[in-house]
């Protein structure tokens, strides 16, 4: 593939394949000035060629990865075979648990061709076994469960499906629709994925032409998912039946956001009962719009799930508790500086003014009506760092985060501190082990997700602070030029790599263009002095953060209190 790109000037491709690749590997990273239309096309044909063979040999590096691992895995598992042998509990412990850090967490297959759900011991062995994925993942800059999908492909590339390896080092496949094979034949033993490769991928490839109609190359993503599904059941209709009863066991709900202040809802139902929950919110917004509703379909259909699942009679009477962050001048006086709810991103201050007042002025701007529907609000003070925009510190005496300096870290972090890693915070991290004499504090703490919480205590891994971030002390002052550095945590893993992590701005900053424009909103606010020292260095926005926790309930006024 390679010899390939470096041996012409990227003319029209003949028969598939570039008859005039550029010179040289540089030739394919200049701005392809001086190409005509034609010969641009061609460049990126051959670049997209170039980024499969990339993925091919990225798969082989990492399952060689895997395999010296698991090599120094069976040596430990030698060694704690020894001391099992020599009364030597604690030996046997440590080399033990050192192994599983060095293997690769396992895919369940409970016997050959079969899979079924795990026991609560078989899930927390498995979480023991996340520490070679997660390396895969900071090193290609993914997400730690992506890391471990990634490292299962290569793995199974390499070993079960050389066809579609072959593809993708030729550019015939790109590495989604090899994952897609890979996705496809997970539950089949090594024997049968390696027949379903031959069969599907194998059979369908043109040596002389890569892309001849009806090959592999001309198939699209879900060509090619029908066509491995279709000879993996036939090689094994009984463990396609099973994997149907099992994907029955894991219908979940799960919560995405979108912009705009938005989230999709996802339910992972059953085909049949999918079938009819959409059956029955398409049957309700056609009697609604035969009733003359002004909403469209789309809209009905939504309000009509929300108020079936919540009870309510209205969708937008729905119990509510979100955490908020904005500024006092967005709360007070009108500023556009963008919100912030943790675990979803930034929303417009305008947004949440009007969920805080929208039912109020339903009802008239009538706060005392007892029929007003309306949110119950708390609001706490948190300072922002003038030039950084991170949240300042809070400590505790105790060795669990209490409730708010946990609430402090998620507003602070937003998401898992983990290079890459989006998930949601699920525990409160001490950096450095509190039985190591880590404080509970802001400085030593960060949020994580549970993976990543799991694979930081594994043998190798380490995580220091290497700055505690800006101090309470330095508000409002010029300070050192290292009072202004956000908290910052290295992590380091057992190949002695290196990666930094800082916590982000609690509140984006407003573009600089935007900072003399004036708005709607703002020219109609009332002005509220708020006095330069709560106010971000260098621009208008009030230094001063506030995190709002809305229950809106009904029959509540609002109330905001310090």
């Amino acid at each position: 593939m390679f010899e390939e790109l470096r041996s012409g000037d990227g003319g029209v491709p003949v028969g598939g394949r570039s008859a005039d690749a550029p010179t040289g590997s540089t030739a394919l990273l200049d701005d392809g000035d001086g190409l005509d239309d034609a010969q641009l096309i061609s460049r990126i044909a051959v670049l997209e060629r170039a980024k499969a063979a990339c993925a091919a040999e990225q798969a082989r590096l990492t399952a060689r990865f895997v395999d010296s691992q698991a090599a120094v895995a069976a040596q430990l598992r030698e060694e704690a075979q020894a001391c099992s042998d020599n009364g030597d509990f604690d030996g046997w412990v440590a080399a033990r648990d050192e192994a599983r850090t060095r293997e690769l967490e396992p895919t369940p297959r409970d016997e050959p061709g079969r899979t079924r759900r795990r026991s609560r011991s078989a899930r927390r062995a498995a979480m023991s076994r996340t520490g070679v994925s997660a390396q895969v993942g900071l090193a290609r800059r993914e997400s730690p469960s992506r890391g471990a999908r990634l490292a299962h492909a290569s793995v199974a590339l390499v070993h079960d499906l050389p066809h579609t390896l072959a593809a993708l080092s030729a550019g015939i496949l790109n590495e989604l629709r090899a994952e897609l094979v890979v996705r496809g034949t997970s539950h089949l033993t090594p024997e049968l994925r390696s027949l379903v490769d031959a069969e599907v991928i194998g059979a369908n490839v043109d040596p002389d032409d890569d892309t001849a109609p009806g090959g592999v190359a001309s198939w699209g993503d879900r060509e090619v998912e029908r066509r491995v599904r279709a000879c993996a059941d036939h090689l094994d209709a009984a463990a396609a039946v099973e994997r149907t009863r099992l994907a029955e066991s894991q219908r979940r709900v799960s919560i995405r956001p979108v912009p705009d202040a938005m989230a999709t809802v996802t339910a992972l139902l059953p085909v049949a009962q999918a079938v009819a929950v959409h059956a029955a919110l398409t049957q309700a917004a056609a009697a609604g719009k035969a009733a003359g509703d002004e909403r469209s379909k789309g809209q009905l259909m939504a309000d009509t799930l929300v108020e079936r699942v919540t009870g309510q009679a209205t969708a937008d009477d729905v119990p509510v508790e979100v955490q908020v962050v904005l500024t006092d001048q967005a709360l007070v006086a009108g500023d556009e500086t963008p919100a912030h709810v943790p675990g979803y991103g930034p929303v417009p201050s305008a947004w949440v003014r009007d969920l805080l007042t929208r039912h109020l002025a339903a009802q008239g701007g009538a706060p005392h009506d007892e029929e007003g529907r309306a949110a119950v609000t708390w609001l706490r003070r948190l300072y922002t760092h003038p030039a950084t925009g991170t949240l300042v510190g809070m400590d505790s005496t105790r060795r669990l985060f209490p409730a708010g300096l946990r609430r402090f870290l998620v507003a602070r972090d937003g998401t898992c501190r983990t290079p890459w890693c989006d998930a949601p915070v699920a525990h409160a991290d001490h950096v450095v082990a509190h039985v190591s004499g880590g404080p509970t504090s802001a400085s030593n703490g960060q949020g994580l997700c549970v993976r990543c919480n799991l694979v930081k205590e594994e043998p190798g891994w380490s995580a220091t602070v290497v700055h505690p971030g800006p101090s309470h002390t330095a508000r409002g002052s010029a300070g050192d030029d290292s009072d202004e550095q956000p908290h910052t945590v290295e992590i380091t893993t057992p190949t002695g790599h290196r990666y930094r992590s800082t916590a982000p701005p609690v509140l984006l900053p407003a573009p600089s263009l935007a900072s003399s424009a004036t708005t709607s909103s703002s020219s109609t606010a009332p002005e509220v002095d708020v006095g330069d020292s709560e106010r971000h260095a260098g621009g208008g926005t009030g230094a001063g953060a506030i995190i709002i926790e809305l229950y809106r309930h009904r029959g509540f006024e609002v109330e905001l209190t310090a």
